[in-house]
Parts: C-alpha cells; sequence; structure tokens
C-alpha cells in the first residue's frame, strides 16, 4: 500500500528537478499537483464506493426477510461508510504528500484522524438507530425505552471518541487525560448534571418497569394527561388527549408523583367512583301509603314486602309503639333508594358484577349526604366508559325524585321567584 501511494505521488518533484525547476518552486508545485490528484482519487473512491456499497445493501436487503437490512439503509449507514473509505486514503495519503512540510503534515494528519474518528461514531451510531427501529418492530420490545439505552451507549461511545481526539491532537497520553478528568470531577458532575441525572433516572424507570411506552399516565406537575410515546435519556415525551406534546423530565419520574393507568388498563374493570350530595333534610320514615305507592317499582318490590314483612313480625314481637315513626325498626326513602340503585347496578348490562359493585353512604357534610356509587365497568375505552357513567347517572338523578329525596344545589336566589 505504502509503495503504491509512493508510486502514485512521489514522481512529480524528481520529474520538476528534472526540468530544472529550483527547489522551493518544484516542492509547492509538486505539492499543489498532488492536492488535485488525491482530490480527484478521493472522489473517484467515493463515488465507486458509494455505488458499490448502496447497491449491494439494497440488493441484500430485497432477498433477505429481516427488516434490519432496509432500516440500515434507511439510515444511510452505506452512505456514511463510502466516506470513511476515502477518509482511510487521505490518512495514508497526507505523510507521503506532505513529507517536506513537517508541520503541516502533522495539522493534516490529525484533522483527518479526527475526521475518521467522528464518522466512524456517526456510522456507530446510524447501525444503533437502525437496531432501536428494527425492536420497536418487535412486540416484546416495543413498549421498551429502547431510545434511553442507545442514547447511554453512545454518550459511553461519544467520550471514549472524545478522549481520544483530544489525546490525539495534543498529545497526551488517555491515562494522564483521565486523571486530570477525575482531578475536576466535580466540574465536570456540575456541568453533566442534567445528563447524569437522567441516565440514573432511565435506568431506574428500565428497571422498576415504571413507565412503557404507550402507557397512559397523568402527570399534574407538568400538565400531562395522555400517552407515553416517547422515552429518552433526559426526556419522557407524553401526547396528550387533546393532541398537544408534553415533555417531562426523566428525573421527575422518580423524583415526583405521577399517575399510570396501566395497572386498570390490564384489569378486568375500569373504575367509576362518583357521588351525589343528598339534602339531609329530604331524608325520613317512609308511611304505608308511601311503601305501597313504591312497591309499585319493580326492582325493589319484592324487597319492600319482604323487608316490611321483617320489620313488622319485629315491631309486633316487641310491642312497638307505632303512633310515632321514630319507633321500632322503619324502612327511610334513603335507604330504600340506596338498595333500588344497587339493584340497577347489578342489573346494568356493562358494569363487571366479578370486581365490588356497591352504593354506600359517605361522612355527611356542610353540602348534604354523600351517595358514592362505586363499582367497575367491563369496557375501559375512555369513550365507552364515560358514556357508562354519564348514563348510570343520568338514570340515578332522575330517580331522585321518585323517592322523596332532593339533590343538594347552591341557591340562585330565583326559587321563591314566580
Amino acid at each position: 500500500m505504502h509503495k503504491l501511494l509512493e508510486a502514485v505521488f512521489c514522481w512529480c518533484y524528481p520529474l520538476l528537478r528534472k526540468w530544472g525547476i529550483g527547489d522551493t518552486l518544484a516542492s509547492y508545485t509538486s505539492l499543489a499537483i498532488n492536492i488535485v490528484i488525491l482530490s480527484f482519487l478521493s472522489y473517484l473512491i467515493f463515488f465507486v464506493f458509494r455505488f458499490f456499497l448502496v447497491t449491494l445493501m439494497a440488493i441484500v436487503a430485497k432477498k433477505t426477510r429481516t427488516k434490519f437490512d432496509d432500516l440500515l439503509i434507511s439510515n444511510k449507514t452505506a452512505k456514511y461508510i463510502s466516506h470513511l473509505i476515502p477518509l482511510l486514503f487521505i490518512y495514508k495519503s497526507v505523510p507521503i504528500i506532505l513529507n517536506d512540510f513537517v508541520y503541516w503534515e502533522s495539522v493534516f494528519g490529525n484533522l483527518v484522524g479526527v475526521y475518521i474518528i467522528l464518522l466512524s461514531l456517526w456510522i456507530v451510531r446510524t447501525i444503533f438507530n437502525a437496531l432501536r427501529d428494527y425492536l420497536k418492530l418487535k412486540p416484546e420490545y416495543s413498549d421498551k425505552p429502547i431510545d434511553s439505552y442507545i442514547q447511554v451507549i453512545m454518550i459511553i461511545l461519544w467520550m471514549i471518541g472524545l478522549t481520544v481526539i483530544v489525546s490525539e491532537l495534543f498529545n497526551i497520553k488517555a491515562n494522564t487525560l483521565f486523571t486530570t478528568l477525575g482531578a475536576v470531577s466535580a466540574i465536570i458532575i456540575l456541568i453533566f448534571r442534567d445528563i447524569i441525572l437522567g441516565f440514573v433516572a432511565s435506568v431506574q424507570v428500565s428497571l422498576n418497569d415504571m413507565v412503557r411506552i404507550g402507557d397512559w399516565i397523568t402527570f399534574d406537575k407538568f400538565g400531562a394527561d395522555g400517552d407515553v410515546i416517547e422515552i429518552n435519556l433526559a426526556t419522557v415525551k407524553v401526547r396528550n388527549f387533546d393532541n398537544t406534546t408534553t415533555t417531562i423530565p426523566t428525573y421527575s419520574l422518580i423524583s415526583d408523583s405521577f399517575r399510570n393507568w396501566r395497572g386498570m388498563l390490564n384489569s378486568d374493570g375500569r373504575r367509576i367512583k362518583r357521588h351525589l350530595l343528598i339534602k339531609a333534610k329530604s331524608i325520613h320514615f317512609l308511611t304505608e301509603e308511601e311503601l305501597v305507592e313504591m312497591k309499585k317499582i319493580q326492582l325493589i318490590s319484592k324487597y319492600i314486602e319482604h323487608r316490611q314483612t321483617e320489620i313488622d313480625k319485629f315491631n309486633a314481637s316487641n310491642q312497638i309503639d307505632k303512633s310515632l315513626p321514630i319507633n321500632g325498626r322503619n324502612m327511610t326513602n334513603f335507604g330504600l333508594f340506596r338498595k333500588y340503585i344497587t339493584c340497577y347496578l347489578e342489573n346494568y348490562p356493562s358494569l363487571n358484577k366479578d370486581m365490588i359493585l356497591l352504593c354506600r353512604q359517605l361522612q355527611p357534610t356542610s353540602q348534604g349526604i354523600p351517595l358514592e356509587i362505586y363499582t367497575f365497568t367491563k369496557d375501559k375505552k375512555f369513550e365507552n366508559y364515560e358514556y357508562i357513567m354519564s348514563d348510570i347517572f343520568d338514570h340515578i338523578i332522575a330517580s331522585i325524585g321518585f323517592f322523596d329525596l332532593e339533590i343538594f344545589e347552591l341557591s340562585t336566589g330565583k326559587e321563591s321567584q314566580p
């Protein structure tokens, strides 16, 4: 290789001297001619190898079933490799062309060497990007933070590459350079604080399986409410349900509290937990006339008969004075309404009857007594879930009047007006 390069670039100077041209002029003229030859040969090598590599990779991609080679093409790996080959040719040629120019030989040799290192790192980056895209096509890796892993690897490679570049440019041994970096580690940590925190957070998020791509998360601090679309070393991107995008620092996932809805989506139902405020003054004991009227409600007619029989038997055996409703055992409109809602939920087709289903009374408040519905829908899709919940509460609100109950509402000052 060396002899071939000498034959290409070392013929001009002797020829010029033979023609009687002075040493200095012959040197610079030979240098100019060799630079033209080097440029021409470098471009020719680049053109040939780019055509060869791109064509070869395209042929291989068509004949193979795997999509990895297709992704290498889309990430332009062959194109960058074709740049590397003429650079190596230039790197080998520079010492011969600049043999009489020692200073410039060192300068240009180092610059070409640096460019080769940077280009090599870029080629590795395109390969890792192709690998990332390939793994994302696999169902078992589609929800994994592949971007974070690739970024961590590339940061390590860039650090090694930059260390080699500094060593080459300033003629410093790698051991000495690392020792110097260790001495200024506090400054390095301060400069690269976000990267270090992002790296630690990314590892913890991955190991603890806190967030996956495709998870629905809610992060009130950053106004995020939607699906995770990307997990990087420094950030997590969330596409909100209004189609906006929120960027969250990865470190915040382990330092702050957020909600991940994956458990709900993987469960057998989505919870409904909502209450209505019932006016306390509207709750009362039911009279016999009211009970007769309420027996017309089919869902609870049998319950009323069975319950009234038990109450009458108890009151009779204990000789209860029923001149006052407060004496003995009685049914209330609120209790009967809770039973009605329970029966209604048990007969509602879109609820999961194998999970908790109840209608309960909560601690009384200054606005009234909360009546809470706690149950789970079979359908977890957002729009269907909202429809089911609204349908249930439409019925509950419309049913309250049949039990002589009232829902609490703030006064508008117009209720007494005709």
